[in-house]
Formats: C-alpha cells, structure tokens, sequence
C-alpha cells in the first residue's frame, strides 16, 4: 500500500473520538464492538453522541426497508453537524458500515455524498487504513468485498469490552437463501471462524470478566470449524475458567442436530434458552419462503428438544402477511405458536427487499392487512410472555447481576430464560451468579428477593 497504509500510533490515550450508532442483529453490536477495538489503538475513544465526533460511523442493517430509510434520514442529521463542524474549522469523517453497505454501497454515496466511507461488513477492520486514505484525499472509498477470514485475522486479539456478558461471533454468512432474506447477498456464504481463534477470544472475555458469552452467527448451529459441529465448540469453550454460562444465536431449524440438542441436556454452562426461528406455520408458506421444512417437522423438533431439556424456554421468529398469504395461513401460524408455547418471539410485517425472490412476487398485501394480522399475533405471543414469566414466581433462579438498578440499591441481571431480573443488593454481586426468590413475574422482567443465606449457591 505505500504511503497509503495506515500505522498505528503508539501513544494510548485517545486523541479523537468516534461515535458508532448499531442498527440491527446482535452481530451488528459484536462488529460495532470490534470496530472500537480496531481504531481504538489509532486514538480513537469511544464517545456517546455524534454531536463533535471526528468519525461518525452508522452501523446498518438491511433486513426491512424501513430500517434502510433510517440510515438515509439520519445521514442528513449528520451532514447538518459535518458542514457545522466545518464551519468552525473542524471535520467529521462519516462512514456506513454493515449490510446496507455491502447491499447499496454506490448508492449511498450517490444519494448522500457527505459520506466519506463505505465499509462492508466483511471489511471493517479495513477502517483505519481507508480513514488514512480519506485524509490523505486519494485511493478507494468503498470496501465491501467478502473476506472474512482476512477480517478475522486482522482483528485485535485485545476486546475492549467492560460488561460481563459478551457476544463472540462464531460463523457469518448464510446458504439457506430464504426468498424474503438479504443476508446471503449482504454476508455472503456460510463460513465459521477456527475453533482454536474463537477458544483464543473466549479466553480474553474471560480474563476480563465476562461470566456468560452468546456465540453469533447468522445460521449458527451451522458452525463447521471444528469436528462435530457447534455441540464440540460448546463443550470446548464450556471448559474455560470463568466462562459460566453459555448461549447461541440465530439457529436454523435445519442445522439442529442430535449433538446439539444433546448438549443441552448435558452441560449446565449451555443455558435453557433457544431462539428457534420458524417465520410461519402455514406450510404453503413456508414452501414460497424457501424454508425446507414444515410446521410439523418444526413442532416434532421443539418436541426432541424438550425431551432432552424440559425446562428449554423458546424464543421465535415470525413474518406475517408474506405474498399471498391467505387468513387461513395466519392462523396456521397462530396454531403454532399456541402448540409451542413461547418464552418470547420477534415478529415483524413483510417487508419488501430488492433484489430478492419474494419482492417479485404476486400477491403483495396491503399494509392494512399486515398491521391487523401482526396485532393478533403480538397479543398472542404477549400473553404466552407474560405467562410464562409469572410462571417463576415463588421459584428461586440463579442470576447473573450484570448492573446497577434504576432505584437507589437495586441491581439488575439474567436468569438462566434470559428474563431481566430485578431485586434489592449490593454492587460488590456484579459478575456473580447468586439466588433470587422470584416475587413477581411481569411480561418484560421479573422482581425479586436476593437470597442472602443461600449465596453458597454463587458459583465463582
């Protein structure tokens, strides 16, 4: 690269600041997290509003058309505070990172030219080098050809993270190609990161304090980076000093073999908590989705499931009003979720993306029909909610206190079902696993009272 490549500068305190905003999946706030560390050695520090930042980077998600539009409406914010900071004699870089910029990389520039770079997901680590190139007002301002195992090698082998919860990314891309998804455009195909670099990262969470990792992938228990699969990566990382607790997400129906589903009725560190997207109970359309399985194939396998692991709480995905998309497939849909009986789900209106199958198709519903059906399957999966959630009230879980409370003396953290809990106690708990005796269970958390004669039960 010359001249051009970007060196690192020894001092360590931050000399600029950097303002990243995260749209999106738990993958986007892992890169978000590591393109910190990546420019953190080049004096950048972290700051909470791009009001002033030197670098504004938006970190984007390109799975609804809605979320893409966000994008646009904040980048005329931001070129509002770039020409202000110009004015008085500074300048604000703007970057796009994530899958909108690998989906519309020169149409961002063309509809919004204050951007100064455009960084594809596969090419973050990319920044400091193409942030010198900018400065130096010469070479290429659009990185977003796939390469993950480069950006993987590139990365810090440092995390700069500060919780006691982490996400650590495992595989991205995805080979399902369901008709209404971006994904296999934006991240491309399925690829999982070395079993010994993703032990090596879990090892430096743990050094840090972190007591619980949620691995990433787009179709993660598709993992392939180590024989036998995403079960041999957990029982691996399970043996890691400090590591309690152990979670994975986004799983594919398709991938959930034997091995894994026996691994959570073996190891204590792999919580009870599996998000098991199904996207609709209508098998029609499941076929014009693309999903290669039915609502019977998906409700024997919750059944296996539960076998291996009877208290295994289940989060899903669904998209209501789907191209020709009849009131009797709905309620197929809502069958299903009565027949699974959730923990919780995201569910979300069809949204049209360019460029995939499903956008072409015949038969689009009207937004009216969408917002209708996706309020009865929101009451539905509510109620499922906050049943089960006063379902634990008068048992005793182990949580992870993760932070203080919003009330004088409260502290807050996760029971094994990944419910917010809320009680009385100490800041010196933060990182311990310790009994709580739940008092109320409401949809969104439940409130409860520290077990101070049992805190034996603390596994640190």
């Amino acid at each position: 690269m010359g001249d051009d490549r970007a060196t690192a500068p020894r001092k360590t305190a931050p000399t600029k600041t950097v303002f990243i905003k995260t749209y999106g999946c738990q993958m986007n706030v892992y890169d978000s997290e590591r393109m910190a560390d990546v420019l953190r050695p080049f004096g950048y520090g972290v700051t909470d509003a791009p009001e002033g930042a030197d670098l504004v980077v938006l970190n984007t998600c390109h799975i609804r058309e809605r979320a893409t539009e966000k994008v646009y409406t904040e980048l005329g914010h931001l070129k509002r505070m770039k020409q202000r900071k110009a004015q008085a004699g500074g300048r604000m870089m703007i970057a796009v990172a994530g899958c909108v910029a690998q989906a519309e990389g020169v149409q961002i520039r063309h509809r919004q030219p204050a951007v100064d770079l455009v960084v594809g997901p596969q090419a973050y680590h990319q920044l400091p080098e193409l942030i010198a190139r900018a400065h130096r007002a010469s070479g290429e301002k659009l990185s977003a050809d796939f390469s993950p195992q480069d950006k993987f090698d590139a990365l810090p082998k440092e995390r700069g993270v500060t919780g006691v919860s982490a996400f650590l990314t495992v595989q991205e891309g995805c080979d399902k190609f369901c008709t209404f998804c971006v994904v296999p455009y934006t991240r491309g195909a399925e690829w999982s990161r070395p079993a010994a670099d993703i032990e090596a990262e879990a090892r430096v969470l743990a050094d840090k304090g972190v007591r619980e990792v949620t691995l990433l992938g787009q179709n993660v228990n598709a993992y392939d980076g180590l024989e036998g699969g995403l079960a041999a990566l957990v029982r691996r990382l399970a043996r890691i000093d400090g590591i309690d607790r152990i979670r994975y997400t986004t799983s594919h129906q398709r991938d959930m073999d034997d091995a894994l589903i026996a691994a959570h009725g073996e190891l204590p560190e792999l919580m009870p908590y599996l998000h098991l997207p199904v996207q609709a109970g209508s098998d029609r359309i499941l076929k014009a989705m693309n999903r290669a399985h039915t609502a019977d194939s998906y409700l024997r396998l919750v059944e296996k499931i539960r076998v291996a692991r009877p208290d295994m709480a289940l989060s899903g995905d669904f998209i209501v009003g789907f191209p020709n998309e009849r009131e009797a497939d709905f309620e197929a849909t809502l069958n299903l979720v009565r027949a699974v009986n959730y923990a919780s789900a995201f569910t979300f209106k069809y949204s049209r993306r360019p460029g995939t199958p499903a956008s072409a198709m015949p038969g689009q519903l009207s937004d009216a029909v969408k917002d209708e059906r996706l309020a009865r399957l929101n009451a539905l999966v509510q109620e499922q909610q906050a049943a089960f959630n006063t379902a634990t009230e008068g048992a005793t879980l182990p949580v992870l206190i993760e932070k203080i409370g919003r009330l004088p003396g409260q502290i807050v953290g996760r029971s094994p079902y990944l419910q917010p809990v809320h009680c009385e106690g100490p800041a010196s708990l933060i990182g311990k696993i310790v009994p709580v005796t739940i008092l109320t269970g409401q949809r969104g958390s439940l409130a409860g009272k520290l077990e101070v004669g049992r805190l034996e039960m603390e596994t640190a």
